[in-house]
C-alpha cells in the first residue's frame, strides 16, 4: 500500500468506477487479493461502504501467512472490524503466527501498528 494520499493505480481506478456504474467487479485474477486491497482503501476513501464490504470479505478468503499481517494492518486502519477477527482466527494456529512472524509485513505491521502487536501477544499467549 504505498499509494499517496491522491494516488490510485489505474486497474484499481478502473474496478472503482466499474462497480460505480455497473455494481459489479472485474474477473477474479491471480493478484485478487492486492488488487482488493487497494479498492478496499479507495471505497473506504470515497465512502462506498458495499463495495468496502465486498473487498473485505474477498479478503477474509484470501488470508494467508504472506498477507495476514498486511491484511490485519489495513483492517485496523480502516475499521474493518470482520476482516480483522479473520486474521485474528487465521492467526490463532500457532504453525501461521509463527511464520506470519517471520515475513517482512509482520516488521511492517509492528511499525505501523504498534497497539496491534499487543493485541498479537495477548491473543498468541490465550489471555482473554
Amino acid at each position: 500500500m504505498k499509494e499517496g494520499k491522491e494516488d490510485m493505480k489505474p486497474e484499481v481506478f478502473k474496478a472503482l468506477l466499474r462497480f460505480a456504474y455497473t455494481g459489479l467487479l472485474p474477473e477474479t485474477r491471480k493478484d485478487q487479493d492486492v488488487t482488493c486491497q487497494h479498492l478496499l482503501v479507495a471505497a473506504d476513501r470515497y465512502g462506498m461502504r458495499r463495495l468496502k464490504l465486498i473487498c473485505e470479505e474477498k479478503l477474509c478468503e484470501c488470508i494467508n501467512v504472506g498477507s495476514a499481517a498486511i491484511v490485519l494492518a489495513l483492517a485496523e486502519q480502516h475499521r474493518c472490524e470482520g476482516l480483522k477477527k479473520a486474521c485474528f482466527d487465521f492467526l490463532a494456529a500457532p504453525a501461521n503466527l509463527r511464520a506470519v512472524v517471520a515475513t517482512e509485513g509482520f516488521q511492517h505491521l509492528s511499525r505501523s501498528c504498534p497497539s496491534l502487536m499487543a493485541e498479537v501477544i495477548t491473543m498468541s499467549l490465550g489471555i482473554s
